[in-house]
């Protein structure tokens, strides 16, 4: 990686940690009760996998993308200064946060997490999805993504339940 690349990839990895940072440890901050959901994603049931397929088909791919690959210039606002929809697949940042974060995100929406507005489009799907449907289509997601990238995300849930 070149000088200059490193230049501008390096602060916004930086920003991305911050910002998730932020977002994940934000419930205990505005909540009584921190929002907790004691589920796993399961890439490998197939079941629960194609389940997903379907409920990310009908409620995700019309703005995350029929192949994940979410909209486009997604890290940055667009004309009306909401952010665009990020990519589900490894070019993405989905698979930097742990299972139990994706859930609540996805159940709740990301007002909710953080306690505050926040300009995007992403719905809460309390009322709109089971919570075996999220996981579904969680799942999903993650059973696309390939082993070492999996593997990662393993790691980053372990380190996740171990800070509670």
């Amino acid at each position: 990686m070149s000088l200059n690349m490193k230049k501008i990839v390096m602060p916004i990895l930086f920003v991305f940690f911050v910002l998730g940072s932020i977002f994940y440890f934000a419930p205990s901050l505005f909540f009584d009760e921190p929002l907790r959901a004691d589920i796993s994603l399961k890439p490998d049931d197939q079941g629960l996998v194609d389940l997903g397929k379907l409920v990310y088909k009908n409620n995700c791919a019309s703005c995350h993308g029929v192949n994940l690959e979410g909209q486009e210039q997604w890290r940055q606002p667009d004309a009306d200064g909401y952010m665009p929809a990020p990519p589900h697949d490894e070019s993405g940042h989905t698979w930097h946060h742990p299972d139990e974060y994706l859930f609540l995100m996805t159940k709740y929406g990301l007002e909710e997490i953080i306690g505050q507005e926040y300009p995007n489009n992403m719905p809460a799907y309390n009322n709109l999805l089971s919570d075996q449907e999220i996981v579904a289509a969680l799942s999903y997601i993650k059973s696309r993504w390939s082993i070492k990238v999996r593997l990662q995300h393993d790691k980053i849930n372990t380190m996740s339940k171990e800070q509670r």
